[in-house]
């Protein structure tokens, strides 16, 4: 059976100008074969192990390069890495979230306590919630995002969706719930079947993941 086997170890990099905490890749909580049938292995590998550790190595650089145009005072090559700090990190913080959110079938279940009383009471009832994510994750142009995410100025729950790897927190919400729509997720599979594969992937959320997610932002 395929299983992770990065380490996920924080290193401090010094430049002249200042340290910087340097990402790593995090191990997935599950082997690469456990959210099959829903997920195969074979896409969970390339997702996790080239494109989310290529998104790790271009947000480190980013940072190192940054760092040193602040020591030089080269604000227009700061503000030129901006778009590179934001894909990368973002792709970085999303993916992050993502992995946790998923579990194996075989533990999957179905939220409870808080968590659901506010998906009852901010969209009526868990299907209704679905259906509004699902609608708007599949119509996102290109790649993206869907979001559950918590609005800390109302205290309640939300859906909506990013370009490319614009984190949630973009949007004013602070995430709780994470499905990434880029092709790379899912289209080994699914092929253009978008729709199919978004439907499928309610069957791995880990509920309590979304949980904890909901009490942190809170």
């Amino acid at each position: 059976m395929l299983r992770t086997i990065t380490r996920n170890i924080t290193r401090t990099h010094v430049t002249n100008a200042r340290a910087f905490t340097a990402a790593s890749l995090p191990d997935l909580p599950y082997d690469f074969g456990a959210l099959e049938p829903v997920l195969d292995g074979a896409i969970m590998e390339l997702h996790h192990q080239k494109h989310h550790k290529t998104y790790v190595t271009n947000f480190n650089a980013a940072q190192e390069k940054y760092a040193e145009a602040e020591l030089k005072g080269d604000y227009e090559g700061m503000i030129a890495l901006q778009p590179a700090l934001k894909f990368n990190g973002g792709g970085h913080v999303n993916h992050s979230l993502f992995w946790k959110c998923l579990t194996a079938p075989k533990d999957y279940a179905l939220p409870e306590g808080e968590l659901l009383a506010m998906i009852d009471r901010d969209f009526g009832s868990l299907s209704a919630m679905q259906d509004k994510f699902t609608a708007s994750t599949v119509a996102v142009q290109g790649s993206g995002w869907g979001w559950l995410g918590y609005n800390k100025a109302t205290g309640k729950l939300a859906v909506t969706t990013t370009a490319n790897q614009d984190p949630c927190i973009t949007t004013g919400l602070t995430p709780v719930l994470g499905v990434d729509v880029w092709e790379h997720a899912y289209y080994l599979q699914y092929k253009n079947l978008r729709p199919d594969y978004v439907k499928n992937i309610w069957k791995i959320i880990n509920w309590k993941e979304v949980s904890s997610n909901l009490r942190k932002a809170m």
